[in-house]
């Protein structure tokens, strides 16, 4: 396979995980801000602020000189042209990708991808700002958003051959999905919660669910735990447990299947494959307790960071380009 080829492939799924991640955080942010905290009352906290801390787009956000409130922090991270992370800048970057591998495509797949596209168009012809910030219009908006990724990852799994091609695409989808899920975990736990509020309190408890509900996880906490919502047992569901599949130690069990597949294919390992094994074995022996005795943002902060390390190592092993 073409570099070319399986760099559109890779970056095509990441950017439809992002914007579905973009639309289910979102909508989650909206949820938590109309719950009031015990000193003030709803949309008064941290919410947004964390919105853009867990999507990786608080730097650029200061950059606007824009306050953190509702309507900036959403138009941002949906059709904000100098957001280059934006659900519409995601949208259309993975249809770029994915007319220049037309060909490697099934028909499911292009049909999605394309008709996101469209329909995406159809939002931006006929959007004002009155409907625009409507919460009805906007809920309708990040309900297509996941659709159209549901869509997309559905038709890939369900037609692509088991080659190159779908192996490659995988290994975006499963990196962009590792990345998401630790920002998430971390955000919740080090910045969302207001300091007149109490850990383990009805907010808290909301807090979580809503979290939860954003990754598609809440009913399966119950169906694990069979108890209440408890921070060690959340981070234990979405780190360690290979059975939740945004966890990130099924992210990486992918990972490192879809690696080896690759390596085995053209007879050749390299520095991503080790590095993957690395992070899995870390992750296989850790627990939930010596991840909270040590510290869970500074282990979460650390996949993080070897998480991307090992996307720029991807890029350079089988010559991609890398952007953000």
């Amino acid at each position: 396979m073409l570099a070319r080829t399986a760099d559109n492939l890779y970056w095509l799924a990441r950017y439809m995980e992002r914007a579905d991640f973009l639309a289910r955080i979102l909508d989650a942010t909206r949820r938590l801000a109309i719950v009031p905290t015990a000193n003030a009352g709803p949309g008064t906290g941290t919410e947004w602020d964390s919105v853009l801390e867990a999507s990786g787009a608080a730097e650029g956000f200061r950059k606007t000189g824009n306050l953190p409130d509702e309507l900036a922090v959403v138009d941002y991270l949906t059709f904000a042209e100098d957001n280059p992370s934006s659900i519409c800048n995601c949208i259309e970057k993975a249809r770029t990708n994915a007319r220049a591998v037309r060909t490697a495509l099934t028909a499911e797949m292009w049909d999605a991808i394309n008709g996101a596209w469209i329909e995406l168009k159809r939002y931006l012809q006929t959007r004002t700002r009155n409907s625009y910030y409507d919460r009805v219009e906007l809920t309708r908006f990040l309900d297509f958003v996941k659709k159209a990724s549901l869509d997309y990852d559905g038709a890939a799994h369900r037609t692509m051959l088991r080659n190159d091609a779908y192996w490659f695409s995988r290994l975006g989808l499963y990196i962009e999905r590792a990345d998401n899920t630790a920002r998430i975990l971390d955000v919740k736990y080090n910045i969302l919660l207001p300091e007149t509020e109490t850990i383990g309190g009805s907010l808290d408890y909301f807090q979580w669910a809503s979290i939860l509900r954003a990754v598609s996880a809440l009913n399966a906490y119950h169906w694990v735990y069979r108890t209440s919502l408890k921070p060690w047992l959340i981070a234990d569901l979405l780190i360690l447990r290979t059975e939740m599949p945004r966890s990130l130690i099924a992210c990486y069990d992918n990972i490192v299947r879809f690696l080896d597949s690759i390596s085995q294919a053209y007879g050749q390992k390299g520095t991503a494959q080790v590095q993957a094994h690395q992070v899995m074995a870390r992750l296989m022996k850790s627990t939930t307790k010596e991840i909270f005795q040590s510290g869970l943002h500074e282990f979460v902060t650390a996949f993080v960071e070897d998480n991307t390390r090992l996307g720029t190592t991807i890029c350079q092993q089988y010559l991609f380009e890398c952007p953000t």
